[in-house]
């Protein structure tokens, strides 16, 4: 009943050594392993999953903190504005723990002695541990896309509970408008979690005025507005409480300095507050001040353990373009402060070009230049979309280059373009106002309008597909159907990995992302994953792609090798009708391979996934053919697995079919069309069909075409009739299993299956014989269930029981029956009373009831509707 799942909290699915946790209503892309029993350390290897998940997650207190502190609904954008569930990971769950007895030693809560014992029973990771009341709580590394917005919401949800926090205030810091708004919606839609609505600060005066409080609030503000009126002024003290919290996101900019930067402005303003630093990407060896305000790492949740676990996907790396364009003499080194300024959408200076970003920006924006770029950059996405559904990011250097790009691409596909925001595959994100060029304010847009778009975006059948930005949605921003990022922007560092990590986000069969580089940031990339490995992170921060073309070929050669001696030429050269003449032998090549069937599914599925990364590398152009025969086969196999078909959605995203459009126009091969038969209707089954079939040459496809055939046949009937379907069921799967172990051979079991077509034929027939009809029929079988006993009452008498039961269960039947008991028990006794008037035998009839209740709840909801 759907109210029994109203309150479910998680739901656990396991086969007994593989296991996965998630919330009521998630894909299955969304059901996560749990790594940790105690969350000190990864469970041991030999340790199944299940009892790793059972102690870690369903211990009592563990379970009831998770049911408590880590459960949240979302309104989702790219839901359609539907209610989702979401449940912590353990990565969040044990972080956040964590985090909580760090706090209250920076507040001096509690004692060093607790502390100590407290940082042994959680931290996965555990390196901080300062002094008690020194106020540095630490950082949490927690990788872009593995959920850190969530995990600051589960956080400030806890510190907020927390008894001895005494209705602590929280602050909320970020240093750019857009993070704060995406941020504070993460917040606003967590608002049960933090028992009060968050609140953002409007300016500097407004900040002061939420933060003269006596107790509460979860208060959003840009780190700009902590800095006084005038440079060199001391801040005023706002409270002098000590417990405030200050929660900072990305916690490692230039402001976190004590001379007059953000520490001493903050510390200036709250004397008393405890600081926590959340961050996608590692502080650098030297970035003394970050660890100065905030700590060491508490919690660290790299990139090889995110894509381990499937809380990101990797991220590819392809070169393109730069050395036609750029030599390294046109290209100068931009100093770091000017570059760090340009991302600060606040930051005054950011207009104020230097001259040598002016130098690179006009040789960059070059008119042939960007030319160059739609034209490769068309080919190249429509390319990558042939074989993944998806979109895609451009990252250019000005707004200029933006406006002039997009008029180039236009120019190309001129069905790319939407005169409305809810129009077009291609548009620009950016800010601007009345006094930019006349040309620019196509592209201009307010904050609602800017938002609407990135809805736009974010819901992945919507037909906006491109976007391009300087600077906005570069952090904080998830589109999960993004999987490729185009970068024509001199980047570096945490600014880099925070851009290339738009891709990483889990998207049903999505099995990568890839950064497409037009500038040459080899370097910078390689600068980024030291500093990443120096602060002891796992995995690389982007591989090349020339490891996906590499694994594409190895899956290749698997595909290969299961078709080795046979000749699949007329698939690459023939017409429609030649290529369709391959498919019956491919498919009895596969089959009579010892489990040909699950290695060659298995095979291509790797095979496609593999394809779609590697896209549009000029090897996987080469083998585009071969893959679509492959998948062609994969196709038809899969088909004939009843109850394995795939849905719609599914083969409509991540890794679309390659099979040419030639041989069918949706993508999808009728297994029988491809034998060359017409598909019968079973129940009509003709001598002609099934002397055609005992005539293939292809004998293992034969024996799956009546296999598909049959099982469809038994489902229908099983929905009618209980034990028809449960007797042809019993009948088919004895068939196969001696076919599948080779206990008999192909021939014989084709006659078997062939012989059991037509007794189920022949069964469609008694009814007539009998002068029942098909629900009369239905419990007619109910009553004879193949006993002597039974049987010596004769036809006509159990006929003369079908019948008056059908006629008394309908009268007696409702569409709730089956769940409500009292008329369970009433249809009992009606059942055995009409046993007894009959004469059946009474040691059959506790048996025959049951079966004769099973049949009338099958019939019940058609009745009674």
């Amino acid at each position: 009943m759907p109210a029994l799942f109203a309150a479910n909290a998680v739901l656990l699915a396991s086969d007994g050594v593989q296991a996965r946790i998630g919330s009521l209503g998630a894909g299955k892309e969304w059901f996560k392993p749990w790594r940790t029993i105690t969350g000190r350390e990864d469970a041991l290897p030999h340790q199944s999953e299940l009892q790793v998940m059972l102690e870690g997650v369903f211990e009592r207190q563990r379970f009831l903190n998770l049911l408590r502190n880590f459960i949240v609904f979302e309104d989702s954008a790219a839901g359609g504005g539907k209610l989702v569930k979401k449940m912590a990971g353990y990565h969040q769950f044990h972080a956040v723990n964590a985090a909580i007895e760090e706090t209250l030693r920076a507040a001096q809560w509690v004692t060093a002695d607790r502390v100590a014992d407290s940082a042994a029973r959680y931290q996965l990771d555990h390196r901080s541990g300062g002094e008690p009341g020194d106020r540095r709580v630490g950082v949490i590394w927690h990788t872009q896309g593995s959920g850190k917005s969530l995990t600051m919401a589960f956080y400030a949800g806890r510190v907020i509970l927390h008894p001895v926090m005494a209705n602590p205030t929280i602050v909320v810091l970020t240093d750019r408008n857009d993070l704060d708004d995406q941020l504070f919606g993460t917040f606003a839609r967590c608002r049960d979690l933090l028992r009060q609505p968050p609140v953002q600060a409007t300016d500097r005066a407004d900040l002061r005025a939420k933060l003269a409080v006596a107790s509460g609030g979860v208060v959003f503000t840009t780190i700009q507005k902590f800095f006084p009126e005038a440079r060199g002024d001391r801040h005023p003290v706002l409270s002098e409480r000590r417990n405030i919290v200050v929660i900072a996101d990305e916690a490692h900019r230039s402001q976190y300095d004590f001379i007059d930067g953000f520490a001493r402005h903050m510390r200036d303003a709250l004397p008393h507050a405890s600081f926590v630093g959340f961050t996608g990407t590692p502080i650098e060896k030297t970035d003394a001040n970050t660890r100065a305000v905030f700590g060491d790492y508490i919690s660290v949740y790299d990139i090889q353990r995110a894509v381990f676990d499937g809380a990101t996907v990797p991220i590819y790396y392809e070169s393109r373009l730069a050395k036609l364009q750029l030599k390294e003499s046109e290209r100068p080194k931009i100093d770091p402060e000017f570059e760090e300024a340009t991302e600060g959408e606040e930051v005054d200076r950011k207009e104020k070009l230097k001259s040598k970003w002016a130098q690179l920006e006009a040789v960059v924006g070059s008119e042939n230049r960007i030319k160059l770029i739609a034209r490769d950059m068309v080919e190249h996405f429509e390319t990558r979309i042939s074989s993944m559904e998806g979109k895609a990011m451009v990252v250019v250097m000005s707004r200029r280059i933006a406006v002039e790009l997009y008029r180039e691409l236009i120019a190309l596909r001129p069905t790319w373009h939407g005169d409305g925001d809810d129009q077009g595959t291609l548009k620009v994100v950016m800010t601007g106002s009345a006094s930019d060029p006349l040309d620019w304010q196509l592209h201009i847009r307010n904050k609602k309008r800017r938002e609407m778009l990135a809805e736009r975006f974010r819901e992945a059948r919507d037909p906006f597909r491109i976007a391009i930005v300087r600077d906005m949605w570069l952090t904080g921003f998830d589109a999960p159907s993004l999987h490729t990022l185009y970068v024509d922007k001199p980047m570096r560092g945490h600014g880099l990995m925070q851009a290339i990590a738009r891709v990483n986000r889990v998207f049903k069969d999505k099995p990568g992302g890839l950064v497409v580089d037009y500038l040459g940031l080899t370097d910078e990339l390689k600068q980024a994953l030291a500093t990443y490995t120096e602060a002891g992170g796992k995995g690389q921060t982007a591989v090349d792609q020339a490891e996906a073309v590499a694994l594409m070929l190895e899956k290749y050669e698997v595909c290969r090798g299961l078709f080795h001696g046979f000749d699949w030429g007329k698939w690459l050269t023939g017409t429609a009708p030649e290529r369709l003449s391959v498919l019956p032998g491919a498919q009895e090549h596969i089959l009579a391979q010892e489990d040909g069937k699950n290695r060659l599914l298995r095979a291509v599925t790797e095979l496609s996934q593999a394809f779609a990364l590697a896209v549009p590398h000029e090897e996987a152009l080469r083998i585009r053919d071969d893959v679509g025969f492959f998948q062609a086969v994969r196709a038809v196999l899969a088909k004939s697995m009843v109850g394995e078909r795939k849905t719609n959605e599914e083969l409509e995203h991540a890794i679309r079919q390659i099979i040419s459009r030639a041989v069918t126009s949706d993508g999808v091969i009728d297994i029988f069309a491809a034998a060359g038969l017409k598909k019968p209707d079973i129940s009509i089954l003709s001598d002609e069909f099934l002397a055609e079939v005992r005539g293939m040459p292809q004998r293992n496809l034969a024996v799956e075409l009546l296999q598909k055939l049959l099982r469809g046949e038994i489902k229908n009937r099983a929905m009618r009739n209980v034990v028809q379907g449960r007797s042809f069921a019993d009948l088919l799967e004895a068939s196969l299993r001696r076919y599948q172990n080779r206990a008999i051979e192909t021939a014989k079991v084709i006659e078997e299956l062939i012989q059991l077509a037509k007794d189920m034929r022949a069964a469609n027939a008694r009814g007539e014989a009998l002068k029942l009809s098909e629900d009369e029929l239905a419990f007619y079988d109910a009553l004879e269930v193949n006993d002597s006993a039974v049987k010596v009452l004769g036809e006509p008498t159990l006929a003369g029981i079908a019948r008056e039961l059908v006629a008394t269960v309908k009268k007696n039947v409702s569409i709730d029956w089956a769940v409500r008991e009292n008329v369970r028990a009433q249809l009992r006794v009606i059942v055995k009373r009409i046993l007894r008037k009959y004469g059946y035998p009474p040691d059959k009839q506790e048996r025959a009831t049951q079966t004769v209740l099973e049949q009338a709840e099958l019939l019940s909801e058609g009745w009674a509707a």
